[in-house]
């Protein structure tokens, strides 16, 4: 399946958040901008750069009464203004995840507007992603007077509000009941029709669905939604994409649903532990589950990648993550290295200046994901040696080998510690031995050669400093 999805192996996804682009735009504009509006030459940046996936974040109609919830709600207040300085009753638009429609908001251009640019990434060989939210709806949704049964209930009679079982609740949704056939029928048309505007849904909170959390969290038996719906969507459109957000631990359970990918947030999480044996050990797992991963390092949940990554660390956690195996998710503003995350109820972000340094460190890491070896070839993990007794720097080491389909080959290597670190790599023998190499570091203009025999026999020996990192592409 995974091979009728894009044209490489480990496809490329940009995340724009659709309502904070189109207002910078009508900035620009002079007018208020509608997806129409997007320039084809932005279109065609993002498609030489090798994305493959665009994620127009936030596309679905919201209504007044969320958008008021937000604007009375203390927290959210004080977390828009913390970010926007200036904060306007307007710049509040909402929670862009309490969907009253599943019509592309009217203030974008409706869906005729994204069709027309659903067309136009098409013809620059890019698919559009859109969300798809089921565990809840907005308080003015239409079922809450057509269809009050679809709704989970309280003590009280009155519809609960949306939740997963370990966070207050989300107050400007209401929680759909899963335990009602009637839900899951509708729910169904719901996606079907989302899927008539685009060529994959990004899921939020995917696993709140799941039979065994929603007994958990609401104490409501229900039969499984994925596997019946995604099968009645690709039954139409064969080649379309689901990707699940989820969390604890149920990637694997999510693959099995049937979704493309999954996040990989526990390699996120170990990153930002900054403990290479965990993220290592990550690695360890089969290549059809890790393949079936989406990788990423910030996405609108989690704070800025410059952020929460110090330079040096933000640098070796990149490479770590967009040279494995997987999904490559990459989200806007990280390319020039912004620090505020926007929260999902605004429209409207602080202006911040591009981090130079990361603009060019991104620019070398881009093309690298063009390279044949990385973008479909074969992946293995690789294991490293001390470099002399007693020295135990070498657990600090992650790296990986990559054979393209023609037999280009790149090695990866990462030291992913704050200190200085050495060991001998151990590149496959069967790969390097009896030939001299030449090793082009893609990420720097240094160049090493090498005698093949010597590599095959004891390792390449490698001495980096704290969070140092080579992409060696070896010509012979």
């Amino acid at each position: 399946m995974l091979e009728e999805l894009g044209a490489v192996k480990y496809p490329l996804l940009y995340e724009i958040n659709t309502r904070v682009y189109l207002t910078e735009l009508s900035v620009r504009l002079g007018r208020r901008a509608t997806l129409d509006d997007i320039p084809d030459s932005e279109l065609k940046r993002l498609a030489a750069l090798g994305f493959a996936w665009v994620w127009f974040l936030g596309a679905w109609q919201t209504g007044a009464a969320a958008r008021e919830i937000s604007r009375t709600n203390p927290e959210c207040r004080a977390e828009c203004e913390s970010v926007l300085p200036g904060l306007r009753d307007e710049d509040i638009a909402g929670s862009c995840f309490a969907i009253q429609s599943y019509t592309v908001h009217s203030d974008l251009g409706g869906n005729a507007a994204m069709l027309r640019l659903r067309e136009r990434l098409h013809n620059l060989g890019m698919k559009l992603l859109l969300d798809f939210v089921p565990n809840h709806v907005a308080p003015d949704h239409r079922w809450t007077a057509e269809h009050p049964e679809y709704f989970v209930h309280g003590p009280d009679g009155a519809p609960a509000q949306g939740r997963d079982p370990y966070f207050p609740s989300w107050s400007d949704t209401l929680q759909l009941n899963y335990g009602h056939a009637g839900l899951q029928a509708a729910m169904r048309a719901e996606l079907m029709q989302v899927a008539t505007l685009c060529d994959g849904v990004r899921c939020d909170m995917a696993m709140l669905i799941l039979p065994e959390v929603f007994l958990h969290t609401w104490g409501i038996a229900v039969e499984p939604f994925w596997p019946g719906a995604i099968a009645s969507v690709r039954e139409r459109q064969p080649g379309f994409l689901f990707l699940a957000e989820v969390y604890w631990d149920l990637e694997l359970t999510m693959q099995q649903q049937g979704f493309d990918y999954a996040y990989d947030k526990s390699l996120y999480d170990r990153l930002r532990e900054r403990n290479a044996t965990l993220v290592r050990a990550h690695f360890c797992a089969g290549l059809d589950y890790q393949r079936r991963l989406a990788r990423f390092l910030e996405n609108h949940d989690e704070p800025r990648a410059a952020e929460a990554f110090p330079p040096p660390v933000h640098d070796a956690a990149a490479v770590v993550t967009f040279l494995s195996p997987g999904l490559r998710f990459f989200h806007q503003g990280q390319f020039e290295g912004r620090r505020r995350r926007i929260p999902v109820q605004l429209n409207r972000a602080a202006p911040e200046a591009p981090d130079a340094e990361r603009v060019r460190f991104y620019d070398r890491l881009l093309r690298c994901l063009r390279h044949p070896a990385l973008c479909d070839g074969d992946w293995q993990l690789l294991e490293s040696a001390p470099a002399w007794e007693g020295n135990r720097t070498h657990e600090e080491f992650i790296a990986f080998f990559w054979r393209a389909p023609d037999g280009q080959r790149i090695g990866v290597a990462v030291n992913y510690s704050g200190g200085q670190a050495q060991c001998f790599l151990q590149l496959p023998a069967s790969e390097v031995n009896g030939r001299r190499w030449w090793l082009i570091d893609l990420m720097s203009d240094a160049r090493y050669e090498r005698d093949g025999s010597e590599l095959s026999a004891r390792g390449l020996y490698l001495d980096m400093p704290a969070w140092g990192y080579h992409v060696f592409q070896l010509s012979a």
